[in-house]
This record gives C-alpha cells, sequence and structure tokens, in this order.
C-alpha cells in the first residue's frame, strides 16, 4: 500500500529508510496493524519525540484513533520512564484525596470526607464504601426543601445593593491580584469554579485528546478499551453540562438552551449569606473584602464533597469512562458527574475533552488545565480554523440590549440613593454605552452617524448588514473614549450582573409576571452584553463589527443584532502552541496544507511543518466512485443554485433515486447540501408520487434537525437494513449524520452526493472570511483587497456575493472550493470503515465530470487521493453507470456468498 509523506516545500520529509531505522515497537495495537497504520504511528511517535507542530492524514476507515491511541500513549509511558527511572512511576497510581482541589467553590472544601462508594461491586475497590439509604420519603423531603428554598427566601432587597467601588486607581490596584480580564462572562459565580490557581498532582506530563462532537469524543474512549494502556493510564472524558447535569430536581436540563443550563448551574450553586454577614460585608468600601458565611448550595448534587471525593477516586480506580459512563456513575452516587470528572483532571494522564474546552483559555482556565510541557492531539482538525474563529465570535440582538437596558434603568432609579459615586459612575457609563449600541439598530436607514462614513440611506436595502473594523465603529457611534477594559474589570469585580438580573427577578416574581419563569434571559443577555464588550476590546485587525438590522416590511430578519466576526485565529492557536511539547493535527483530509498554515500558524516557517500522508487500506476493487453526469431519462445534472430548485432536476434527481434503489442492495444515504432543499425535494417526490416508487423498494428516513433525535432515526434506519428490505437515509451536509458517524458494511452500500454544497455567498459573515483570506500574505497593505459594495453596506443578496468571489484573485476562492470539497469528503467519507468494507460513491452533478485538463480548478482535484485515483469522470450517459454498479455489486455478492 502506498504510504505518501511529506510535499513539496512544505513539510518535512521522512524517507522509508530513516522510518525502518527509527521503528518503534508499539506491543499495545489489539490487532496485527497493518503497514500504513504501522508508519503513522511511527511517524507520530516521532513528531512527538521532536515537538512542535505537526500534521497527520489518515482516511477515514483506516483506523486513525486506535493508531494515534496506541502510538501517544506509548509515547507517553516510554518518555515518563526516561525522565523517571523508577519503573513504576508510569503504573497506575490511585490518588486516594486528601490533597485540597482549589477548583471548587468554598462550600464544597468546608465538608470533611465521610465514606467512598464502591460504584460497581463486581469491580476491585481499595477501600470499603458506606453506602447511604436513600429511600423515596427522603429523596421527597430533599426536593421539597429545595423547592422552598428557591421560593421562599427573605425578601430583602439589600442583598442586591452593590458593595463599593472606591475609584479607578483602587480597583486597579486591587486588581492586581486578580487574574485579568478574559473573554468570559463575568460573575462571581464563574470566579468560583476558576481553579487554575491549584493544581495538586497536576504537574505530570499529559496528553490532551479532543475531537468536534461528543459522538467522536465517545468512540475515542471505545477504542481505548479495547487497549491495555485503558487500565495502565489514569483518562477523564470531560463534557459539558448539557452533556452530565443529572439535577432532575431544578429541571435545569429543561431549559435546552447551553448558555441557559450554564448559567442555570452556576445560578444554583450562588451562596446564601446571612444578613449579619451582609451588614458587615456592606460596611467595607472595596469590593475585594473577605468572604461571607456560606450557608448552602441548592444544587444538591454538590453538597457532599465527600461523594465527590469518592467519585474522583472510583474514577481512577476503573478503566476509561466515557460521558455516558460517567453520568451513571454520578446518578448511582448522586453526585455531579460533571464537577467530579473535573477534579480528576490534575491527576490523569490522558484527557479527552471537546475543541471548546481546549482551544478557548476562558474555558482552559475554568477547568484549571494547564498545557505546559504537554501533548495536544487535535481530531477532526479538517475544519479547525473555522471552529476556532466561531468559538470566538460574540452577538447581541436590540432585544438583549433592550432588556440590558431597561433592567441597569430599574436598578438604578430604586438604588441610586445607595450607591457610592463609583458606581454611579460606572453604571452611568454602561447606560451611554448601550443607548451608543442601540442607535444603528433602531435608525430607520441604517447610518451609524450623521458623517459621511455611513451609508447612504438611499442605498439602504431590507436585511443587510453593515461591516467595519472595531476602531471605524466605536469612531461613528462617538464610544471611542469609553476605557472599555476598565469598565470589564468593573463589572466582573462588582458582580453588578446578578446584583441587577437578581434584582429584575425578584420584582418579576412579586409583580407575578407571567415572563418570570424565563428567569436565565436577563443573565443570558448580560452574557451577550458582556461578550460584545470583549470583543470590542480586540486588535482593530483581528475581527469586523457587522450591524443588522431589522425590517419591519420583511421577514428575513427576525430582530437586528450586532455581531463581531473573528478573523484571524492565529493569536489563539499560537497560546496553545507556546505552552504544549507539542500540537499534533489529525484528521482525514487535511488539505490544503498551505491555508491551514497561513491561518492558524504563519509564523511557522513551511519547511519546519511536520507532515505524514498515506493512502486507505481498502482495496481499489472495493470502491467505485462515479462521477454521474446525466439522469436516466437523459437530463443533464446541474445543481448550482440558480438550477437546483428547478422542477425537471429535483425529478431527474427522483428517477435516479427510482432506480438506485432497485440496483443497490442494503443502505444507501444520500446527503444534499441544507436541511431546506433536502425538504424541497422530498415534498416534490411527495406530490409526484416518486417517493411512492422508492418505497416500495426500501423505506426512506430523513435525517432530522434535532440532534437529540439522530440516534432513534439511525437505529429505525439500522433495524430496516437488517431486515433485508433495505433503507435509504436523506441527509444534509454538515448536518449529524456527516460528522463523526460511522456507516461501516450494509449500513451504506452507496453514498450519493447532490451537487456541490457550496456555502450561500449571500453570508456576510463567509464574505467577510473570504475578503480576509484573500489579503492574506500581502505585505501592501493591512487593509481588505476587497470591498462589500461600498465596505459599509451590504444586502444579503446572492448576487452580490458572487461579485464578490468573482473580484478574488487566488486565495478567497480558493477558500470557498475548499469549503464546498471539505464537506464533500467529510460526507463521503462516511462510507469504507475497514479493509473488507465496500460502497459505490456517486457524485451527482455535471460538474464533477467535466475534464480536469480543461479546468484550473476542478472539484476532482481536492477528493481524497484514494477515490480520486479510480474517479471515473465521464460516461456515455445512464446506462453507462447502471451497468458500472450492476456489475461492481453482482462481483461482490459473490465474493460475499463464496
Amino acid at each position: 500500500m502506498l504510504c505518501v509523506v511529506g510535499q513539496c516545500n512544505m513539510k518535512e520529509m521522512i524517507d522509508k529508510t530513516q522510518l525502518a531505522e527509527e521503528k518503534q515497537e508499539f506491543p499495545a495495537f489489539p490487532y496485527e496493524p497493518y503497514s500504513i497504520q504501522i508508519d503513522f504511528m511511527n511517524a507520530l511517535y516521532r513528531f512527538l519525540d521532536k515537538g512542535g507542530v505537526s500534521m497527520l492524514e489518515s482516511p477515514t476507515g483506516t483506523g486513525k484513533s486506535l493508531s494515534i491511541i496506541c502510538s501517544a500513549l506509548q509515547w507517553l509511558l516510554d518518555r515518563n520512564e526516561k525522565v523517571n527511572n523508577n519503573s513504576g512511576s508510569s503504573d497506575k497510581v490511585v490518588v486516594v484525596g486528601e490533597e485540597e482541589d482549589e477548583s471548587e467553590p468554598d462550600w464544597i472544601r468546608n465538608f470533611t470526607v465521610s465514606s467512598h462508594y464502591d460504584a460497581n461491586t463486581n469491580r476491585k475497590s481499595p477501600f470499603r464504601v458506606k453506602k447511604e439509604k436513600r429511600d423515596f420519603d427522603a429523596r421527597k423531603e430533599e426536593e421539597v426543601s429545595i423547592r422552598k428554598q428557591e421560593a421562599g427566601d427573605e425578601a430583602n432587597e439589600q442583598e442586591f445593593c452593590l458593595e463599593e467601588y472606591e475609584s479607578e486607581e483602587d480597583s486597579s490596584s486591587s486588581s492586581s491580584k486578580r487574574k485579568p480580564v478574559g473573554g468570559g462572562f463575568y460573575t462571581s459565580s464563574e470566579d468560583e469554579e476558576d481553579g487554575s490557581d491549584e493544581e495538586e498532582g497536576g504537574g505530570g506530563l499529559k496528553v490532551f485528546y479532543c475531537s468536534r462532537t461528543h459522538s467522536q469524543l465517545s468512540q475515542f474512549v471505545k477504542e481505548l478499551r479495547k487497549t491495555v494502556f485503558a487500565q495502565r493510564v489514569r483518562v477523564v472524558c470531560l463534557g459539558s453540562r448539557k452533556n452530565m447535569c443529572i439535577n432532575e430536581v431544578a429541571d435545569v436540563l429543561k431549559l435546552g438552551n447551553v448558555g441557559r443550563i450554564n448559567e442555570r448551574c452556576l445560578d444554583l450553586q450562588k451562596k446564601k449569606t446571612s444578613l449579619a454577614s451582609k451588614k458587615k460585608k456592606n460596611l467595607g468600601t472595596n469590593v475585594k473584602g473577605g468572604r461571607t458565611k456560606a450557608l448552602s448550595c441548592r444544587c444538591p448534587m454538590l453538597r457532599k464533597q465527600s461523594l465527590q471525593r469518592e467519585f474522583k477516586a472510583e474514577i481512577l480506580q476503573q478503566e476509561a469512562m466515557d460521558i455516558e459512563d460517567l453520568v451513571q456513575l454520578g446518578r448511582k452516587m448522586r453526585t455531579c458527574p460533571y464537577y467530579g470528572s473535573r477534579r480528576v483532571a490534575p491527576a490523569a494522564d490522558l484527557i479527552i475533552l471537546p475543541y471548546q474546552s481546549l482551544l478557548s483559555k476562558s474555558s482552559r482556565e475554568s477547568l484549571g488545565l494547564n498545557l505546559k510541557n504537554s501533548v495536544v492531539i487535535i481530531d477532526e482538525a479538517h475544519n479547525l480554523a473555522d471552529t476556532l474563529l466561531s468559538m470566538h465570535d460574540a452577538k447581541i440582538t436590540m432585544s438583549q440590549l433592550e432588556d440590558v437596558h431597561s433592567s441597569i434603568e430599574s436598578y438604578l432609579g430604586r438604588f441610586q440613593n445607595l450607591l457610592g459615586a463609583g458606581n454611579r459612575r460606572y453604571i452611568q457609563t454602561l447606560l451611554i454605552l448601550i443607548r451608543a449600541l442601540l442607535k444603528p439598530l433602531a435608525t430607520s436607514d441604517g447610518n451609524l452617524n450623521s458623517g459621511n462614513s455611513g451609508p447612504d440611506p438611499s442605498k439602504s436595502k431590507p436585511c443587510g448588514g453593515c461591516s467595519m473594523a472595531i476602531n471605524d465603529f466605536l469612531f461613528s457611534l462617538n464610544i471611542d473614549n469609553i476605557n472599555l477594559v476598565k469598565l470589564l474589570a468593573y463589572i466582573k469585580q462588582s458582580n453588578i450582573i446578578h446584583k441587577v438580573s437578581g434584582y429584575g427577578e425578584r420584582v418579576a416574581m412579586l409583580q407575578k409576571d407571567p415572563t418570570a419563569h424565563e428567569e436565565m434571559s436577563k443573565l443570558s443577555s448580560f452574557r451577550a452584553f458582556s461578550d460584545i464588550l470583549v470583543a470590542l476590546t480586540h486588535n482593530n485587525g483581528d475581527g469586523r463589527i457587522i450591524v443588522s438590522k431589522m425590517n419591519s416590511s420583511t421577514s428575513c430578519q427576525q430582530g437586528g443584532y450586532i455581531k463581531y466576526v473573528m478573523l484571524t485565529g492565529a493569536k489563539l492557536f499560537s497560546e496553545v502552541v507556546d505552552e504544549a511539547h507539542a500540537v499534533v493535527l489529525a484528521g482525514g483530509t487535511l488539505q490544503p496544507i498551505e491555508e491551514t498554515r497561513e491561518r492558524l500558524f504563519p509564523w511557522l516557517p513551511s519547511n519546519q511543518l511536520q507532515f505524514f500522508s498515506c493512502s486507505h487500506i481498502v482495496p481499489s476493487e472495493s470502491i467505485m466512485p462515479i462521477a454521474v453526469s446525466h439522469g436516466p431519462s437523459g437530463q443533464s445534472f446541474d445543481f448550482s443554485h440558480s438550477s437546483r430548485s428547478s422542477t425537471e432536476m429535483i425529478q431527474e434527481l427522483g428517477l435516479l433515486m427510482s432506480n438506485l434503489v432497485a440496483l443497490v442492495p442494503e443502505g444507501v444515504i444520500v446527503f444534499f447540501s441544507s436541511f431546506e432543499y433536502e425538504t424541497q425535494v422530498h415534498t416534490a417526490w411527495t406530490n409526484s408520487g416518486i417517493l411512492r416508487r422508492i418505497m416500495k423498494k426500501k423505506r426512506v428516513f430523513r435525517e432530522p434537525r434535532r440532534n437529540t433525535e439522530v440516534e432513534a432515526v439511525l437505529r429505525d434506519y439500522k433495524e430496516a437494513i437488517e431486515s433485508q428490505r433495505g433503507a435509504i437515509m436523506l441527509a444534509v451536509v454538515g448536518g449529524k449524520v456527516s460528522e463523526g458517524i460511522n456507516f461501516s458494511d450494509g449500513m451504506c452500500r452507496c453514498v450519493v452526493m447532490v451537487g456541490l454544497p457550496y456555502p450561500s455567498p449571500s453570508d456576510i459573515e463567509l464574505l467577510e472570511r473570504i475578503k480576509h483570506i484573500e489579503g492574506l500574505g500581502d505585505t501592501e497593505s493591512s487593509k481588505p483587497c476587497l470591498t462589500l459594495v461600498d465596505d459599509s453596506y451590504y444586502s444579503g443578496d446572492v448576487r452580490e456575493g458572487f461579485g464578490v468571489l468573482r473580484s478574488c484573485r487566488r486565495r478567497g476562492k480558493e477558500y470557498y472550493e475548499n469549503l464546498c470539497m471539505k464537506a464533500v469528503n467529510q460526507s463521503i467519507g462516511r462510507a469504507i470503515r475497514h479493509a473488507k468494507d465496500y460502497s459505490a460513491i456517486l457524485l451527482v452533478d455535471a460538474r464533477y465530470a467535466n475534464d480536469p485538463a480543461k479546468r484550473t480548478s476542478h472539484p476532482s482535484s481536492k477528493l481524497p487521493k484514494w477515490i480520486k485515483d479510480h474517479l471515473i469522470y465521464s460516461t456515455k450517459g445512464y446506462g453507462d453507470v447502471h451497468r458500472l454498479l450492476h456489475q461492481f455489486f453482482k462481483h461482490k455478492n459473490v465474493q460475499k456468498s463464496s
């Protein structure tokens, strides 16, 4: 099997003789490895030894995850053995938990260990466990107590009054020992969970593995369990509150939205304080006063530190556990798995976590993660740059701004006479700032100011957007003289957000406001406001501000908003690279490498980027990739933006699928460019009777929009295939089905890609990124080389978006094409998951079939090599396609039966 390592001028070349000389042993690999897997593991081991940034490309279905596990963890054990000659240093160590964990709130540290819990009596445990009796009456009493405590808090408005904030000088001196202002939501509750100062047991070398989705992390743990490393190294899996919360009393998960779940969790951890403590505290002159007496935490899953310690000890004693296992253990022990797993991180050798938790500095600090001299492996890194940037976007709607403004005004009206001069000054500044931000959203003509920097009202169009640099935005609103850094420090240190929102909720509850049950909405609004303020403190060239107005005469916008779009991830990524010993980007398709380098680590010379790539383990006779240019009736397939909605095109596609379901055995997956287009096609097929014809041969399933419903649909899809009837899945590029789900064997005997899924050029955020990328490498000017109409107003018109794309010279166009083809490659990679698997791959659009020699940029040039080398570009018509597929599956059926 061909193994390609390195590319011209770009990557470190590793000749095969060198690989042979430096070959390592990987005894933990549970099977006889293929040659490309051995090469992959050797390359990764060598890259980890050398350190720095490296990229490893291995097609989906080649055992990439298992290769990463066996190579990276073998390197970890070998390195630990070199550093510490004590042979037991790499053995599993049980940390009983005598040390304090500062990552938890004060109320947790006020308790002592009272008992231990054995999660599974069939598993060995070094300690005996006291089992507490929790019968139905006790649980009922606990629920009633919680509800009374939440509803029966004393109506003392004094608790909402801000402590004195003396002066800017005093605040700066008092904050000198605090953490610098970050990109998060500034609340005392978040400070309490920020445990980066104390890292008990966390000084050793660690491997951080992160991926995009929850299902991908779970799959990685399953692969890990196939090896001896599941018992030899200490492993913890970190997840979100949405996936790990088990508090059923407070109905946290019913909130649905991730942000509101987080806020509810933090709100439940707010300590009750006695009135005597408050009076003493109010005598102070600065926010940095002594701690008040903690009475209780309102979350029943976080009341007993002893259970949290037992949870930690149990995880360290068991083999690798995924999120589901941790949640199950938490339910059994009646303690929070989210915070319990976080306690394990300092003692773990391998930490498995989502992208967001590792790539965000504020999240790393909150979780207490220290990347110093450790290894960071980022899997599914094909869209890493865009994912990193989207994590740092910020958006606030007009309704949220109005909510924050009215809340602060109401608060100031009630407490103005009780507030000191410092608080009044900062609150007035906040009101001035909010009114300024509301101005461009409230004006009817879209002008940001009365000067000539704004757009001409006569050019205004509905549903458009205003795009400008940060400094231009601040100047246009006359708020450039406000010190946003000090204002953010005040928001964080004064805890004004919880004071104001808490007072507003109390008033709404006392007035029996029907909207009072939306208690987290105010916190969400304040969070959005805080995030947009942080965005306005970024460097001027790091991103763009987009102002989108609501026009009452149109339905394309539900409301106006202000959004910050981050454009460069180099600085953000450098924070990870500078700390870690090695950073590894892994994926099935990482091309084009140069684009990734320019966007994430432009400081790294091309010849210092270590790169490895290999071919697929599947033999060429097991795949049948065909570019399908015409349908059964001879209609040419053109799914471009202007033609895809035509009745003729949709009906021709229906005829193609009617033929395929009779020809292809077992499962077929069809990928559409969007949920909207899939709905349009499904409706048309239903009305024309085509869907009924398809269903006579196979059951039809549709990918649901809600991620929570995907698992049930996939289960039914699999059952239909196993029942011998077969099934067809209508899926969406970029949806859950196209990311991280394996459709091996009969689950996908044919994958159909309908058209080229280019993102919509009407997206102003996309066009801003295209503008930025087009200007990368230009030394003449730091300004974008393109403009959006007049560089200040964009109507959202598709034709104008295409005009911008046509203005691109090279980089912008390539980025736009790469977005499309990365999505194609990710989708078609769901099929063929092991060496004995087989599948047909149909690329349905005449643009795939055009002669690549006649085009400078052909879609097929960006396909994976293992597909591109065997792609049948042209056929005489659908008859040829039908004949090729018939022969392919007939041959495979003969092999299967023999």
